[in-house]
């Protein structure tokens, strides 16, 4: 069993240790692993990821081996996985040299999850069913089937207070039977004689293996960034320490260049995207209609200047400078403004496109035609009978598929 020196001190960012046991790379996907007499190294659980960092087996640049990936087994053993042409082999002394930035953050994170959970406990018994830490934003999982934005400013006010307050961060390991007692936050699922358990003074105390502050003033500060619903209850985001320093610069510098191509202040952004949405929309109305009454008068005049064949007019176009919208909006007023016709039209703006339509009692099959048709193209498309649409890889053979098959629907 490895003996994991982080439970006792999250600061601890070298130590010296064995190697115990070397992996080949065949059977890790790539990579060399090897286990440890002790490490300070945490590896992925209870939603925290992995540390990183070296281990060094001696002198010169060479001998300094990079931690990539920490993991734990089933066995309960935790194993090192390290960038390397050769591992070292079994017995090799090593110094272990943590990546600190890397630890920090991730123990801003951990104890800030802890404060976080604590507070939608106190305010609102809301209890946290799951936790996850990912590379840019972590998040907790609240066992609730509603969630109001004040109750989330609540709970980040609250678990700022406890910050700014700097309550110390203690380590305790008590028996299973001794934590009954206590009023765990979560009671752990585990078999365990001994627990381990993080009191943050006054506030909360859980059992927990992850690496947490001294004081809560070192997780910095903490920010909520997004609610969501999810399937077993709300989802909130947030970002602790540096993490929140760097997005609310992100936050500011975005905000900031919204503003500028508002020609206004950062505050105005949501009233001047409102104006926009609201401009674009009457805009958006505006061209539908217009675009209405061009297919209109296009029917119109298509369907004036075409000459009925066996008692149907069959129309055929392809438009280079029209979408498949276009197309089939006349589609739908060449069937709808006369009885007897069929259209048969391409677009060649964007993605080469077909619509076929026929007015209603025609005796065809538009759905059918359309896939023979799209068959030779390389396309995909299908509809009903009366309709169909479709998309070609390339508008190339595209007048001359609508024109041959035009001329069979007029014989």
């Amino acid at each position: 069993m490895t003996d994991r020196l982080y439970y006792h001190d999250s600061f601890l960012h070298e130590f010296e240790g064995e190697i115990t046991e070397v992996v080949p790379v065949a059977e890790i996907n790539g990579r060399h692993g090897v286990y440890l007499d002790r490490t300070a190294f945490y590896p992925t659980s209870g939603g925290q990821v992995y540390d990183t960092g070296w281990l060094s087996t001696g002198e010169g640049s060479s001998a300094k081996l990079r931690v990539a990936e920490v993991a734990e087994t089933e066995d309960g053993r935790v194993v090192h996985y390290i960038e390397a042409d050769r591992a070292p082999e079994r017995g090799t002394r090593i110094r272990g040299l943590i990546d600190p930035t890397r630890r920090r953050d991730h123990m801003q994170q951990h104890s800030g999850q802890h404060v976080l959970s604590a507070a939608f406990v106190r305010l609102f018994n809301l209890p946290t069913v799951s936790f996850h830490m990912g590379e840019d934003a972590s998040s907790i999982d609240l066992d609730t089937p509603t969630l109001a934005a004040g109750q989330v400013e609540e709970a980040e006010a609250l678990a700022n207070e406890i910050v700014q307050e700097n309550r110390p961060v203690e380590i305790k390991y008590v028996t299973q039977a001794a934590a009954q007692e206590l009023g765990l936050r979560k009671p752990p699922r585990t078999d365990k004689d001994e627990l381990r358990l993080i009191d943050i003074r006054d506030f909360d105390l859980s059992a927990c293996g992850g690496t947490h502050v001294k004081n809560t003033g070192q997780i910095g500060c903490i920010l909520l960034r997004k609610m969501e619903r999810v399937r077993q209850g709300w989802r909130v985001e947030f970002v602790c320490g540096q993490r929140a320093v760097v997005t609310a610069r992100h936050d500011y510098t975005t905000l900031t260049e919204a503003a500028a191509l508002f020609s206004g202040h950062i505050w105005e952004v949501p009233q001047q995207v409102r104006k926009a949405l609201e401009e674009i929309r009457s805009a958006n109305k505006t061209t539908e209609h217009l675009l209405e009454e061009v297919a209109e008068l296009q029917a119109a005049s298509l369907l004036s200047e075409t000459t009925p064949v066996n008692g149907r007019k069959v129309i055929e176009r392809l438009y280079r400078d029209r979408d498949l919208s276009f197309i089939r909006l006349l589609a739908q007023k060449l069937t709808r403004l006369e009885l007897n016709v069929v259209a048969l039209l391409g677009a060649a703006s964007g993605q080469a496109s077909i619509v076929f339509a026929q007015s209603k009692g025609m005796p065809f099959d538009m759905g059918a035609l359309l896939k023979e048709v799209l068959a030779e193209l390389g396309g995909r498309g299908g509809g009903s009978k009366d309709l169909a649409q479709g998309g070609a890889p390339h508008a190339e053979g595209l007048e001359a598929a609508l024109n041959e098959l035009a001329r069979k629907l007029r014989d």
